[in-house]
C-alpha cells in the first residue's frame, strides 16, 4: 500500500473492534512500511526516500488520532506519541528520542480486566527483532480478580502488566512475549515503573507444546493439567499467576548481586539459577496456596495449575528451544528435568513418561531450597567462589561436556585472571543435551518452531508438521 493510500484510510468506526478498525489498519500499514525505510538504529536508511517517510509518519499520527478517543486512559501518552513522530520527522529522521511519549505511558496504574492500549515506538523486541524499528501493538489487559486480590496481599507487584495481543506489526511475529520500556528508542534511560508480558503467547505456545509432548512421551496427564490444554483462558490466569510471583523474586531474597543480572558478565549458568529460582519461588508459593483454605477464591485451583505448568513448561519448551549457544532457560529445563529423575518422581521407562504428583511437591521444592542455600551462602563469598559453588550444584545434577575445563574443577581454570577470562573458558554448549532430549528434541522441533508468533486466538494443532 503506498503512503498516499494509507494516509486517505484513517478514519475510526467506533462500532468495529478496535483490530478491525480502518484507522488501527492504516497505522499498522504504515509501520510497516516505515520499518522498510529504517536502519538498525532506528535512524532513516541511507538513501531512504525522506519523502516517503514523512508522508508514512502522517499517516501513523493520523491513526493515532483518530484512535486515540477509544482510549481515553492513555490519552496523554498517545499526544506525546503524536509529537514524538513529529519531532523525529522534522528533525531530519535521525535515530528517534521517545522518551516523552514513554515516560507518559503508565499501564500499571490503572490494572483493569480487558483494558485495551494502543502501544505505538521505535524499539526492539525481545526474543523478535534486535532492530530498532516502528512497532505498532494492539492489547488488552489480562487481570483477574484472583488475581488483583494476590497483589493487593502478600504478592505486590506494582511493576507487572499481563496482557494479550490483539494485533501487532512484524517485530511481534516472533518468539517474543514481552513489552518492556528498555526497548524503545531514547535519549536516556529513565527509572523503569512497569514490564507487560503477553501472557496470551506463554499460554498457547504451552497448550500446542504439551500437548504434543504429552503424546510424543506416552504420558497420561492428570485430568486438571489437561484442562490447560482445553481452556486457552485458563491458561493464561496460570501463567498470570506464575509470572506476577515470578516477576516479583527478582528483587527479593538473600540476593549476592544485583538482581538484574543481564548487566553482569558471567557465566550462563547463573542465569540458569536466577530463573529457575523465580520459577521456583513461584512453585513452592503456589503449593502453599494450594494447601491453604483460606485462600483468595479461585486462587487455590490455580495454585495447582502454576504447578503443572512450571514443570511442564521447563522440561517439553525450555530445555529444547533456542540454540545451544549459552541457553540458560534450556539449562534450566535440563536441571529440572534431571533432578525429578534423580530423585525418582519422574521415570523415562519403556519409552514411556511418568512422573508420581505426590511426590512432586517435597522434591521439586528441595531444588528451590538449594539455590536459596547456594544465594544466602554466597553472600560471604568472592564472586568466584560463588561461581564454582554454582557450577557445582548444577553439575553434580547435569553432566557437563566431556571437553569441559570446569568439570576439571579449579586448578585447570585461570582463577588469577580477569573475570571475563574466567568466564569465557565456559562452553557455548558447556551441559549438552541428555540422550532424553536430543531424541525429544528431534520430535518436537516442528512443534516448537510453529510457536513463533503464536497468540491465544491461534489453533491449538500446529498448521503443518507436529510430532512424529
Amino acid at each position: 500500500m503506498s503512503a498516499t493510500a494509507v494516509a486517505t484510510t484513517n478514519a475510526s468506526n467506533p462500532g468495529l473492534p478496535v483490530q478491525n478498525d480502518p484507522a488501527w489498519l492504516s497505522l499498522k500499514a504504515a509501520a510497516v512500511s516505515l520499518r522498510a525505510l529504517q536502519a538498525h538504529d532506528g535512524a532513516l536508511a541511507e538513501g531512504a526516500d525522506r519523502g516517503e517517510a514523512g508522508a508514512l509518519v502522517a499517516a501513523i499520527t493520523a491513526g493515532i488520532e483518530a484512535l486515540a478517543p477509544r482510549f481515553p486512559h492513555d490519552a496523554e501518552y498517545l499526544r506525546r506519541a503524536v509529537a514524538d513522530f513529529r519531532a523525529w520527522a522534522g528533525g531530519g529522521f535521525g535515530v528517534p528520542d521517545f522518551l516523552d511519549s514513554l515516560l507518559a505511558f503508565q499501564p500499571q496504574l490503572d490494572r483493569v480486566d480487558g483494558r485495551t492500549h494502543l502501544v505505538v515506538f521505535p524499539m526492539y523486541t525481545q526474543n523478535g527483532s534486535t532492530d530498532r524499528l516502528v512497532e505498532a501493538v494492539l492489547v488488552e489487559v489480562i487481570w483477574p480478580e484472583f488475581v488483583a486480590e494476590l497483589e493487593a496481599g502478600d504478592y505486590s507487584n506494582r511493576l507487572f502488566v499481563p496482557i494479550r495481543f490483539l494485533d501487532f506489526t512484524p517485530g511481534y511475529d516472533t518468539n517474543s512475549a514481552v513489552l518492556f520500556p528498555e526497548t524503545v528508542a531514547m535519549r536516556e534511560v529513565p527509572h523503569f515503573t512497569w514490564g507487560a508480558i503477553f501472557a496470551d503467547r506463554e499460554a498457547a505456545r504451552f497448550r500446542r507444546v504439551l500437548d504434543a509432548a504429552a503424546r510424543v512421551t506416552n504420558l497420561d496427564l492428570p485430568e486438571d493439567a489437561a484442562a490447560l490444554i482445553a481452556d486457552q483462558r485458563l491458561t493464561e490466569e496460570t501463567f498470570v499467576m506464575w509470572d506476577l510471583i515470578h516477576d516479583r523474586t527478582h528483587m527479593r531474597g538473600d540476593l549476592p548481586f544485583d538482581p538484574f543480572m543481564i548487566k553482569q558478565r558471567m557465566p550462563f549458568f547463573l542465569y540458569s539459577l536466577e530463573e529457575l529460582r523465580c520459577d521456583l519461588t513461584a512453585f513452592r508459593e503456589c503449593v502453599k496456596l494450594e494447601r491453604d483454605e483460606h485462600a483468595v477464591p479461585g486462587a487455590r485451583r490455580h495454585a495447582k495449575l502454576v504447578q503443572y505448568a512450571v514443570v511442564f513448561d521447563r522440561i517439553f519448551r525450555f530445555a529444547i528451544s533456542g540454540s545451544r549457544v549459552r541457553n540458560y532457560d534450556g539449562l534450566g529445563g535440563q536441571l529440572l528435568f534431571a533432578w525429578m529423575h534423580q530423585h525418582r518422581v519422574l521415570h523415562w521407562t519403556d519409552t514411556k513418561l511418568t512422573i508420581d504428583w505426590d511426590e512432586v511437591p517435597a522434591v521439586v521444592s528441595a531444588l528451590g531450597d538449594a539455590i536459596d542455600e547456594l544465594y544466602w551462602r554466597s553472600i560471604d563469598r568472592p564472586k568466584v567462589a560463588h561461581w564454582l559453588a554454582a557450577y557445582g550444584l548444577v553439575s553434580s545434577t547435569v553432566t557437563p561436556h566431556p571437553a569441559s575445563v570446569w568439570a576439571k574443577g579449579p586448578d585447570a581454570l585461570p582463577l588469577t585472571g580477569t573475570t571475563r577470562e574466567i568466564t569465557d573458558t565456559v562452553l557455548d554448549d558447556e551441559f549438552p543435551l541428555s540422550m532424553f532430549f536430543e531424541a525429544l528434541e528431534k520430535k518436537m522441533r516442528t512443534v516448537i518452531g510453529s510457536t513463533a508468533g503464536i497468540t491465544g486466538e491461534t489453533p491449538l494443532a500446529p498448521t503443518q508438521g507436529g510430532a512424529a
